[in-house]
């Protein structure tokens, strides 16, 4: 049984885990930002195809205790790369730490590189370049207190980017942190769903894949292709069966609205990019104006966080006149709001049901639940 380990968002560990037992994994432990688990290959390409939440699929292939940067150097030098991939793809070495007392992991980079090209040049005569924006091969480390972790990723680039290649435009909302919030409303296919502050569209992206049968990683490649270790008998048969699962777009009870018609364009595009413009309606209004477009289902939303001072007093006026347009319009509503903005759960007037802790890449911030019921006040 090979090792792997899954990064994802903070706070979504649990979710996560839920994916890697449905992909087959075994002995799932979670851990801050992650998960490992144990399976075959083709667990690690269910994981890659299958994952909504994940952000890398890394594979385990050296551990071992350090004092020293030379201790690292020799345990990345002593592991067979020429096995696993050739001297003819590029690479690119990423590390990470908590406590480790090295000085400098600019520094331990530079030598794990050295280390895997010193081994190859020895094998065969030559080396892998190295490639800092598209590498064939990325190769992380893990360092503790004491312990070095090395790994090889499975995905290539993360698995937040789903393969639409034509969409140009970045969202501030990862699509992984989307669809795992997603999960947490507790919404399913068939509900209905309202953005009102849709922005590039991330969370009805998300919600129409979902609804779809359309697996996150359907439409791109994966860096476990490009190792020396690819078994195409096992992927081709996960790669048909999720083309099979996959439905053609067609309208659906999902709802995207913003203020702004440029981020209504942008998500637009982002929509046609996948495939899905005819499945989700959008249109441009502001929240506090718009009309409940279908029957009580799930908002979400994703307000901005007023970084600048003038942006922070506008929002201290909107947050009460936001609760007062749930109060009135949204009876039997569950509504969401995901931000960093903490002022929001004081401003707002209604009692939240919920507060999720979840991060933002580093940004730490809160999923507030309120649910509408019909005839009272929020609670």
């Amino acid at each position: 049984m090979e090792r792997f380990f899954a990064t994802c968002p903070r706070g979504l560990e649990s979710l996560l885990a839920e994916e890697l037992f449905a992909a087959g994994a075994a002995e799932v432990a979670e851990v801050p930002g992650g998960a490992s688990f144990g399976g075959d290959w083709r667990v690690c390409y269910a994981a890659n195809l299958h994952s909504r939440i994940a952000t890398r699929i890394l594979w385990r292939v050296g551990h071992g205790a350090y004092r020293r940067e030379d201790d690292i150097y020799r345990l990345a030098h002593g592991l067979p790369w020429r096995q696993w991939f050739s001297e003819r793809q590029t690479l690119r070495v990423f590390v990470t730490a908590i406590r480790s007392p090295l000085k400098s992991l600019d520094f331990i980079t530079l030598r794990i590189k050295d280390a895997v090209c010193d081994r190859f040049r020895a094998d065969c005569g030559s080396r892998p370049n190295v490639d800092t924006a598209a590498p064939d091969v990325r190769i992380h480390a893990f360092l503790t207190e004491r312990e070095a972790t090395l790994y090889v990723d499975t995905s290539g680039e993360a698995l937040y980017k789903r393969g639409f290649k034509t969409a140009s435009v970045e969202a501030p909302l990862k699509e992984n942190l989307a669809a795992g919030i997603l999960k947490l409303t507790g919404w399913r296919p068939g509900e209905t769903l309202l953005d009102p502050m849709c922005g590039s569209g991330t969370f009805l992206l998300e919600a129409a894949q979902i609804a779809l049968g359309i697996a996150p990683g359907l439409g791109r490649p994966f860096g476990f292709e490009r190792l020396k270790l690819f078994r195409p008998e096992l992927w081709q048969p996960l790669l048909s069966a999720a083309r099979e699962q996959a439905q053609p777009a067609t309208p659906l009870p999902l709802y995207g609205a913003d203020q702004d018609p440029a981020q209504i364009a942008h998500a637009r595009e982002k929509l046609r990019a996948a495939g899905l413009e005819q499945a989700v309606p959008l249109q441009a209004g502001d929240i506090l104006e718009l009309v409940p477009p279908a029957p009580p289902g799930v908002l979400v939303a994703n307000p901005p966080y007023g970084v600048r001072l003038a942006d922070q007093q506008a929002l201290a006026e909107f947050y009460p006149r936001l609760g007062d347009v749930l109060k009135q319009r949204y009876a039997g509503w569950r509504c969401y709001f995901f931000t960093a903005d903490l002022r929001l759960a004081k401003l707002i007037g209604l009692k939240a049901g919920r507060r999720v802790p979840l991060y933002n890449g580093a940004l730490e911030c809160r999923l507030f639940e309120y649910r509408m019921v019909a005839g009272r006040l929020g609670r």
